[in-house]
């Protein structure tokens, strides 16, 4: 079993065939110069398994007639056919190659790793060299049609690294993708051949020994096989083989996705135009349709570039550069414990980026990053699920769950909770004697300590990864109707926001489980449970809004000195900046659009009116070539802006403008809701959107002209998603009409679309 087996096992067949190659040439009577027998595809690489067929092509010079050619062909082939081996051949001249070579890509793939067995050698050096030059000079045709063809082999055969009972050839990531990537680099074109020797290696020697243990030449790994095949090839279990097949399939995958991105992204001119550069982030750039990592920067030094990197590209659409993840490998600086709060917020940016997360997580977790910013990880990486009701390998079950819970941050209060809970729910996994709810409940309270979360996000991330199935299991088990039922339910989760939390995280774990586990029938037992609960607990009022500033007694006794003061503190990777002004219209919209013309991006902000005077806690990140802001020139900027001296509506729209000509994923809408809050007698107007440039400036800009008076607001970037909590009244200080709450509403999202 191995490479030298195959080679072995392709020369005896070769000497067999070399020897009824000349009995049929004599035995016809044709030329010894007219005819040659060529292997062809994996025959032709000599990597011949055991069941596998013997792809033949007969090459002839197109001057004996069909009767004699005919006779010579059974001649060749019946002895094999009565040995039961199985045999795929055609004749053909060579121009006759040539044509059906251009015309389909599996012929042309076949033929380009073209072997002499015996016969006229010139004929077949022809063949070759007629089929290499064309694959070159049509690249650009053949290797469209290639792509097409490895997209509908994947949509009938799946992903290998993800099935229950995999193709080794067929599936995504299998062996054929491996040898479509050397038919790709024939082209002239760069792939990363050599990442994929022990992929290939190990996917070969399942396929020969499942071939040997079934009898067939069949590449599919049944489960009823794959016990058989782990025993065979001295694996502990049939959990640890698929395991290692799952880790060489997504390694084809991985290798097979950049090289189509290259492809892609590469023009002919690209040789003679300068390389398309632009600064995303503190050492991140993006260069020639990739995110990597500015080769001036010295990695060691900065231990959170590796987030920062991937969250941009997620966030941006593009792959992070396999030059990147090779460097970062290499000179990777743990975080610090607990992590910087740019660091958890670039992996929660990562994780809410949806689909294009995948790609970028991929590349990290293939060069083993992700394991070692989370260790935990380790453990179910690759880790097969031998269970019907699952698609995936766990840890793309949780990537896929992610991915899911991505679509649903705008349902709830915490998108960073629901985010880190979704890609972490099934960590408990893998540990035959532990329930994996309550030992992921164990693991994930000090790794959320460790990413930087307090006790209190801690406990609630714990919860939900304990109690990610209650929902689903008590939802289709027992009666609704029943008060016990509610009760149970409640007394295990008794706040309204972490009930909120683990309804958008069942929703996720369902629908990436499949249509087997998740249906509109479960979903809305699921959603009439979750109602009536948030009922019980709120007695019908609902989730109440964030609550406003509290100030302290010093800072009251400044408010009343009615003058602008700045103090800003600096933390690390963050700026404190506390602003005490005298109130007027649109304040919070001067300030804010005075922060983001700054290059100030606000992570948090607590702002609330206190008489005629207003005071505002803000924490703000700096762009990476933004200046070190001082309390002096940070006052002057803003009495400029209040003052109407700086036209901050236009420097904003040419900082969306700008942000705009950078290619992004597609973000769900935002979502703008008001509600009346009895408590402090004013409308709450909560702002759920993907955050951008300006976001804060724009959404309080459009309040303030609707005419009313905003006399709080809470403030949250969480990831990569806005979180603004604003509370308004009319100029009276009373709350707005239900009507008109709506319709205020209703203007800012429609307003909010239009500037995103």
């Amino acid at each position: 079993m191995g490479t030298r087996e195959r080679r072995e096992r392709s020369d005896s067949n070769d000497r067999k065939l070399s020897g009824l190659f000349f009995t049929a040439l004599h035995a016809s009577g044709l030329a010894d110069r007219s005819l040659a027998l060529a292997a062809v595809g994996g025959f032709g690489r000599g990597e011949l398994s055991p069941g596998s067929d013997l792809d033949l092509l007969v090459l002839h010079d197109g001057s004996a007639t069909e009767s004699k050619l005919t006779e010579f062909v059974n001649a060749l082939l019946y002895p094999l056919w009565d040995s039961g081996i199985a045999v795929d051949h055609s004749v053909r001249t060579r121009a006759q190659t040539r044509e059906t070579s251009r015309e389909d890509i599996r012929v042309a793939m076949g033929i380009l790793d073209i072997r002499l067995i015996a016969g006229n050698s010139d004929l077949v050096e022809s063949v070759a060299t007629d089929i290499s030059d064309d694959w070159r000079k049509g690249a650009k045709v053949n290797l469209q049609k290639l792509r097409s063809s490895i997209h509908e082999r994947a949509e009938r055969s799946g992903e290998l690294a993800f099935l229950l009972e995999p193709d080794l050839k067929e599936a995504r990531g299998g062996l054929r993708d491996i040898n479509a990537l050397r038919a790709i680099s024939r082209t002239g074109a760069s792939v990363a051949l050599d990442r994929l020797a022990s992929a290939e290696a190990l996917l070969a020697n399942v396929r020969d020994v499942l071939h040997e243990v079934s009898g067939k030449g069949r590449d599919q790994l049944l489960l009823t096989e794959q016990d058989r095949v782990a025993a065979q090839m001295e694996f502990i279990d049939a959990d640890a083989l698929m395991l290692e097949v799952a880790r060489a399939a997504r390694s084809v995958d991985y290798v097979m996705d950049l090289t189509w991105h290259r492809l892609s992204s590469s023009q002919p001119k690209s040789l003679f135009k300068k390389r398309s550069e632009s600064i995303l982030g503190k050492g991140v750039i993006s260069l020639n349709q990739e995110i990597t990592i500015d080769s001036t920067l010295d990695i060691s030094s900065d231990a959170g570039i590796g987030l920062r990197a991937a969250s941009i590209a997620a966030q941006r659409g593009l792959p992070l550069s396999i030059d990147a993840c090779i460097s970062l490998a290499r000179n990777f600086q743990p975080l610090s414990n607990p992590w910087p709060r740019s660091s958890r917020e670039d992996l929660v940016a990562l994780i809410g980026a949806g689909d294009s997360m995948i790609r970028v997580f991929e590349a990290l977790d293939q060069e083993g990053i992700i394991e070692r910013w989370i260790p935990e990880w380790g453990h179910v990486r690759f880790l097969p699920q031998r269970n019907v009701l699952h698609r995936h390998t766990v840890d793309r079950h949780m990537l896929e769950t992610a991915v899911r819970a991505a679509r649903l941050t705008r349902t709830v209060h915490r998108p960073d909770l629901l985010l880190v809970a979704a890609l972490v729910h099934d960590i408990g996994k893998g540990y035959p004697d532990r329930d994996h709810s309550e030992y992921g409940e164990e693991l994930i309270r000090p790794l959320a300590l460790r990413m930087g979360f307090s006790a209190k996000d801690a406990e609630i991330l714990a919860t939900l990864v304990k109690h990610h199935l209650l929902l689903s299991v008590v939802a289709t088990r027992r009666d609704l109707d029943d008060p016990a039922t509610i009760e149970f339910v409640t007394t295990q989760i008794n706040d309204p926001e972490v009930l909120e939390l683990l309804h958008a995280l069942s929703i996720a774990d369902g629908e990436a489980t499949g249509k087997t586990a998740w249906s509109k029938w479960k979903a809305g037992l699921v959603a009439d449970l979750v109602s009536r609960c948030i009922e019980s607990l709120t007695g019908g009022s609902g989730i109440k809004p964030a609550e406003q500033l509290e100030l302290t007694p010093e800072q009251l006794a400044r408010l009343d000195s009615k003058s602008l003061s700045v103090r800003i503190t600096e933390g690390e990777g963050v700026h404190e900046i506390e602003i005490l002004s005298p109130d007027q219209v649109g304040l919070l919209s001067v300030v804010a659009g005075t922060f983001s013309v700054s290059r100030m991006n606000v992570r948090t902000a607590r702002t609330r009116t206190v008489g005629d005077a207003v005071a505002m806690n803000w924490l703000v990140a700096l762009d990476p070539n933004a200046p070190i802001p001082t309390s002096e020139g940070l006052t002057e900027s803003l009495r400029k802006a209040m003052a109407g001296e700086i036209d901050l509506a236009k420097k904003i729209d040419d900082r969306i403008s700008n942000y705009r000509k950078i290619p992004g994923i597609p973000v769900p809408p935002p979502v703008v809701t008001a509600t009346n809050d009895i408590a402090t007698n004013a409308t709450v107007i909560e702002i759920r959107m993907h955050d951008r440039p300006g976001v804060l400036y724009s959404a309080a800009r459009a309040i303030s002209r609707f005419g009313v008076d905003i006399r709080a607001a809470i403030v949250s970037t969480l990831g990569a998603e806005a979180f603004d909590t604003l509370y308004v009244t009319d100029f009276a200080g009373a709350a707005l009409s239900e009507e008109r709450a709506k319709l205020l509403a209703s203007q800012v999202e429609s307003y909010l679309l239009t500037q995103y």
